[in-house]
Order: structure tokens, then sequence, then C-alpha cells
């Protein structure tokens, strides 16, 4: 570093030699970032993956930042301060150096993951939803290996905070064991891979809504009520989870149908299977059914059943086909019985 600032020494005054290094490494910076967004990504721009794109677009701020900011380190030399200011000053420069290289390595980080789970997704079957896991998991490395820096940088003994940070860690994971637990059952939900995100699911306490997030503590659920609903990993793994889009989305309806006594069967069916081909939102195949399943008490029991390309459409569906049925069946003179008692009193003779 004394060689670097010997060669910016241009005149006698520390104040121009100062600002002069400040100038310099500015347009040094700035020259970089030039050469790496013109040339640099424009190579990278050739190759298959977009990884190096993304990794360039990631230091090249970076870079630009880390260069002034030397420059500055070099104008304080430059003044003479005292050891103490120097000391002081230093260490919040290069402490602002490791915290723009943690941001930037977090990036990074995340960007390989990324692209590593979509390369061996296909030949592993490792979900995709396990992403943000691992990012997470490897953000919590990254910024303690941050603040190991920041701390060596002001001259602070860390085997003493490594020695506490053990102790502290079985305190810890004794006071946090609901939170391992729910850890763990993440990390059970991603091998077993009961649901992904984006899947309508259904649990035992009779819960359904769409997966929106899966995290390393809790899933969170939106409800059909635009409700979001956070549930802890630990509940979800021990928890009978039907999984409403698996093994595909498709999802069948089953309505059931009653008509009086005495209606035509066959005009119930032709009405029913009408009005299901009739609806945009059922699917053709496989086609749409009715049967006739049973003799009510005071009603002929028919069930529809047809498809629907996804679980969020259940209920639209469901709506739209009563209301035509209460429609069509009111206009064929076809009868939808409702519960109701006869009472015959019959008169004795004398």
């Amino acid at each position: 570093m004394a060689g670097l600032i010997e060669s910016f020494k241009i005149s006698s005054s520390p104040y121009v030699n100062a600002l002069l290094s400040v100038i310099a490494m500015v347009l040094l910076a700035k020259l970089v970032d030039i050469f790496i967004v013109k040339v640099v990504k424009r190579f990278a721009s050739f190759t298959k993956s977009d990884l190096d794109d993304r990794i360039i677009e990631i230091i090249h701020r970076p870079i630009y930042l880390s260069i002034i900011i030397i420059g500055i380190v070099l104008a304080l030399a430059y003044l003479k301060f005292s050891q103490k200011v120097l000391f002081y000053t230093d260490g919040l420069l290069y402490s602002l150096l490791a915290v723009i290289w943690s941001i930037a390595v977090i990036k990074i980080s995340n960007a390989v993951i990324e692209d590593a789970v979509h390369r061996i997704t296909d030949v592993t079957g490792l979900g995709r939803e396990i992403i943000p896991l691992i990012e997470n998991v490897s953000k919590i490395v990254i910024i303690v290996a941050g603040l190991m820096v920041i701390l060596s940088i002001w001259k602070i003994n860390i085997t003493p905070v490594i020695a506490s940070a053990g102790i502290a860690g079985v305190a810890v994971a004794i006071a946090a064991k609901d939170t391992l637990a729910n850890f763990f059952g993440g990390l059970s939900l991603f091998v077993d891979k009961p649901f992904k995100i984006g899947d309508f699911v259904v649990l035992d306490q009779n819960l359904r809504g769409q997966v929106i997030d899966i995290g390393i503590r809790s899933t969170r659920i939106k409800t059909l009520d635009d409700i979001l609903i956070t549930v802890p990993n630990s509940i979800l793994v021990n928890s009978k989870i039907i999984n409403e889009s698996a093994p595909t989305t498709r999802t069948r309806l089953r309505l059931p149908v009653s008509v009086a006594y005495g209606s035509d069967i066959r005009l119930v069916e032709e009405i029913l299977l009408d009005i299901m081909k009739r609806n945009p939102d059922i699917l053709k195949e496989p086609e749409p059914k009715v049967l006739f399943m049973s003799f009510g008490e005071s009603a002929l029991n028919f069930e529809v059943f047809c498809w629907v390309e996804d679980p969020g459409l259940r209920f639209k569906v469901t709506d739209a086909i009563n209301r035509e049925i209460y429609r069509r069946f009111k206009e064929a003179g076809i009868v939808i019985p409702f519960p109701q008692m006869e009472l015959h009193i019959k008169k004795k003779e004398g």
C-alpha cells in the first residue's frame, strides 16, 4: 500500500495528493465498470447459460464502489492523521467493503443455487421449492462469515466469540426446540414433496387453500376467502394432507341432484349433460357423466360427475351448474323435491 501511495504523490500538498488520488480512483472505477459492462458482459452473452450474465450484473457495482473506497483510504493516508484516527476511519471503510461484498456474495449464491437446482430437478426429482430453504441457509452462513471478517478488521479476537457461540448454540438449541422441529419439518416436506408452491391442499382441520410459500419454519396457505394462514412445518409433517393438484391439477366434481318421483329420467340426464357441455370451464375429456344413484325417501337421486382443469375453479363451476340446473328444470317442468311429510287421517265407521 505504501508503494501505491508514493506513486500518487504528484504535489507537495497532501490535500492536493489526496484529492487527486480520489479523482484517479473514481476515473479508474468508471473505466473498469465500462469495461465490465461493454466488453465482459458482451462476451458472457455468447454462452448458453445466463448465470454468468447474472453474476456480472451483480459484481460490477461492488467492484466500482470498492475502487472508490480504496481511493478514499489512499486519500486519508496522505493526510497524515494519527494512528487512532486512521484505525477508525480505515475500519469503517473496510467494514463497508465487507458489507458490500457480503451482499454481493449472497446475491451470487442465490443465483448459483437457483441455476443448480433447476439443472438437477429433472434428474433427481428435487423440487424447485427447496430453493428458498437453501438460499436462507447460505445467507446465514455468509452473514456469519461477514461478521467474522468485520470483527477481524476491528482487531477483535474471534476465538472467545467462537467458543461462546458454541456454548450459546447448545442453549439456543434447547430453547428453540420448536423452531428446530419446524426446520427439520421443512426438510421433510422438501424431501417427501407432498405438495409444491401453487398446489391446492386440504389439511386435517378441513383447511383448504393454495400453497403460497414454503419456508424454513412454516408454510403459508391462502384460503379461498383470500386469508393467509401460516402453518408450522412441524404440524404439517404430522398431518394428513390431501393434495387436490396432484398427480395432476385436474379435479373431479361430484354434484348431487334430486328430482321428484314421476320425472322423466332420460330428460333429466339430457338436461344435465347439456348444461355441462355448455360450461367452458368443464373439460371435454374425460367426458361428464350423469348417474342415477338411488331411490330416496321423496326423490330420485342423481350424481353429476365432471372435471375442471384447476381446483380453484371448484366453487365457481359448482355455482354455475347449480344455477343453470334450477333454471333449466324450471323451464322443463321438472320438480326439485324438498323434505315433506304427508299425514293421512282415516275416519272409522260408526
